[in-house]
């Protein structure tokens, strides 16, 4: 993403509502994260209390297939894991659901803490009764004392039916709305956010490195809100030399 001119930010800082300034996430401030492919590892890992790894894609094609996207297997004892599985496709075939679970078990019996799957999809808005219930599967199969999590747009919050929403409350443990797409903020955030009201879930908020948040005031005293995940981002894609 584009670094902020200082231009730019003087002017972000001094639009932003009464009481609340916008600031540059800085990752030593947050305790949880997700860690992509790719992404080097980074000093703010060490006081990790919520780890996102990705672990596999499961990518659309003829046929489905699954790639793994971690080359070893992590072994995390200080925090908590989360096993992400980024999709393309909710077509899984049925050695797909038995890779997936193969690997939790896999990280649990490598001692690591996980908590649960969190399952990366970018689910259109006005399809998530579908969504719904490919997920309500996916739980039946998982392990009883595995939670389910999932990625989720801010599109949900504004234009989500009421329906597919409350469909969603009864089988996720959490939704972690991201603010970003890509490796850039989503202009007019805010505007989504505003609408928190309509989503009866459990839910974070996904923010980006280096990127622009500004928190409305009212998110904090919101009863379904559990706090932030992080986006780590490598130097080079946060402007740094």
């Amino acid at each position: 993403m584009r670094w902020l001119s200082a231009a730019l930010l003087a002017c972000l800082l001094g639009c932003g509502q009464a009481g609340q300034s916008v600031e540059i996430v800085d990752a030593s401030r947050y305790d949880a994260f997700w860690l992509w492919a790719g992404v080097q590892s980074q000093p703010v890992l060490q006081q990790a209390k919520r780890l996102y790894l990705l672990q596999a894609e499961v990518r659309s094609g003829q046929p489905t297939r699954l790639v793994a996207q971690r080359p070893a297997m992590p072994h995390v004892k200080s925090a908590e894991l989360w096993m992400v599985v980024r999709v393309d496709t909710l077509q899984w075939s049925p050695p797909i659901y038995a890779a997936v679970l193969a690997s939790l078990a896999q990280w649990r019996r490598a001692g690591n803490r996980v908590a649960g799957i969190q399952i990366d999809f970018d689910a259109r808005t006005h399809h998530l009764q579908e969504y719904a219930a490919f997920l309500a599967d996916l739980r039946q199969r998982l392990p009883a004392d595995c939670r389910l999590s999932i990625t989720g747009l801010l599109d949900w919050s504004s234009h989500g039916d009421p329906e597919g929403l409350n469909a969603l409350a009864g089988v996720v443990d959490e939704v972690v709305l991201q603010i970003y797409q890509g490796r850039r903020v989503i202009p007019g955030y805010a505007t989504y956010l505003a609408r928190l009201g309509r989503l009866h879930i459990p839910f974070r908020i996904g923010l980006l490195q280096g990127g622009e948040w500004q928190a409305p005031a009212a998110l904090a005293s919101n009863p379904y809100f559990r706090g932030y995940v992080v986006f780590l981002l490598n130097p080079y894609s946060r402007g740094e030399t």
